[in-house]
């Protein structure tokens, strides 16, 4: 594995572009980090068709919403803190209640914040969304996932969220690999512990699987990109597979991933969870290797987790 040369954000501008230049209903609704989220290079092209409200984002989202319901196909753009929690009720009763069809990106998610420290650090945007009804709430592993997914996500009835890293991605997918919004992916198979993970902590996960194999132990790697709707069928299947099961999320443990596949567990098919991710704790600043150290969100840590299920498993028996 290896780390992309281009930012994601700098991907995700270059979908937008392309795929505004065939579809003129494409728009895009800014809260004044056109430069933090790099679609200055759309207003240069686009000049009319992006609305810049200033530092008002429940009005861009408002905005947005007014612009669906006239036919266009909306993208709202900010940090996650400010694309979930601040804006919450008007995505619920603006977007989601009036069927409305927005595209919200939130950028910078978890600990990738970093510098701009714990009120940028949105813990829960995962959780907010995964709790709208209609919401679709996906987050990609890399540039070439992220082209996969942008035409689905387009024709998608209903409204998305993007949870969007916004530097360089470590590189998991190429241009040919299988992808469907909602399906989880299966990266590695295995037999002794399931292993689901989400955006940044996906390498993470295959480096821990690469750990337990030297240790003798087949971890099964899937990545569940998209939270909301749940690839429930996967889970399951997997989870009776190894019989012990760990989350890797870069986000609360509280309702979002882990919370998500502890559902299915409990009523399809209950055997030992161990969550990794945030443990219900504000961010701090700090560089992400830092963070993921301090949060417990290394492949180390799921080493760790890994033989947690494993011997609550065992203990079962």
């Amino acid at each position: 594995m290896m780390k992309e040369t281009r930012w994601l954000r700098e991907t995700y501008v270059d979908l937008l572009l392309e795929y505004a230049r065939q579809n003129p209903d494409i728009i895009l609704v800014e809260a004044d980090l056109a430069k933090a989220a790099g679609t200055n290079r759309f207003q240069q092209e686009f000049p009319d068709r992006i609305i810049n409200v200033g530092i008002a984002e429940a009005s861009m989202i408002s905005t947005a919403a007014g612009m669906a319901a006239m036919g266009k196909l909306p993208f709202t753009h900010t940090f996650t803190a400010f694309s979930s929690r601040r804006v919450c009720d008007q995505v619920t009763l603006s977007v989601a209640y009036a069927g409305l069809k927005v595209v919200i990106m939130g950028s910078d998610p978890g600990i990738t914040a970093e510098l701009n420290g714990g009120t940028h650090m949105s813990m829960e945007d995962m959780a907010i969304m995964r709790n709208i009804p209609g919401m679709t709430v996906y987050e990609p592993v890399d540039s070439a996932q992220l082209r996969l997914a942008f035409p689905q996500i387009l024709s998608h009835d209903g409204p998305v969220y993007i949870r969007l890293l916004r530097r360089a991605a470590t590189q998991i997918y190429d241009a040919h690999s299988p992808f469907q919004l909602g399906r989880g992916v299966l990266l590695r198979p295995g037999r002794d512990v399931s292993i689901f993970a989400t955006g940044i902590m996906v390498a993470e996960a295959l480096e821990a699987a690469d750990l337990l194999e030297a240790e003798g132990i087949s971890a099964e790697v899937i990545n569940i990109h998209t939270l909301k709707p749940l690839d429930r069928q996967m889970v399951a299947d997997s989870a009776r597979r190894t019989g012990a099961v760990v989350t890797a999320e870069n986000h609360s443990v509280l309702n979002a991933l882990g919370s998500a596949v502890a559902e299915v567990l409990a009523e399809d098919c209950p055997v030992p969870l161990t969550r990794i991710g945030i443990q219900d704790h504000f961010g701090e600043v700090g560089l992400t290797p830092f963070l993921q150290e301090k949060y417990g969100l290394t492949a180390g840590d799921i080493v760790r987790a890994a033989h947690n299920s494993m011997e609550k498993r065992k203990m079962q028996k």
